[in-house]
């Protein structure tokens, strides 16, 4: 079985950022995979399937992080974790769509 290594930059898009029902979603989906999935802020790396461990880089929206993951499904693994971070955004809202923050341009 051939091991992959894949690293992709996401940035965190949802208005409240990283808190803990956003990285239990993360983690949701990282223990999916069978690849070591590691996340890491530039100041701290930490294991992308340990709740404890994702909670504390304290990331909020507009924080760049960077997934990278070592397996057989690293690709897969990777691609659903960008698209939970940048196309789902956790499904929460945006900055701009949070209730009492729109304004008229």
């Amino acid at each position: 079985m051939e091991n992959k290594i894949c690293e992709k930059e996401v940035t965190i898009g949802n208005a409240d950022g990283l808190h803990m029902r956003p990285a239990m979603q993360f983690v949701d989906i990282a223990n999916r995979f069978q690849s070591n999935i590691q996340v890491s802020n530039n100041e701290n790396t930490v294991d992308g399937k340990s709740i404890m461990q994702m909670s504390m880089l304290a990331a909020t929206v507009g924080t760049k992080l960077s997934i990278s993951a070592e397996g057989s499904d690293a690709e897969d693994a990777i691609e659903a974790l960008r698209e939970l971070v940048e196309d789902k955004k956790f499904d929460e809202p945006a900055p701009d769509q949070e209730a009492g923050h729109s304004e008229k341009k």
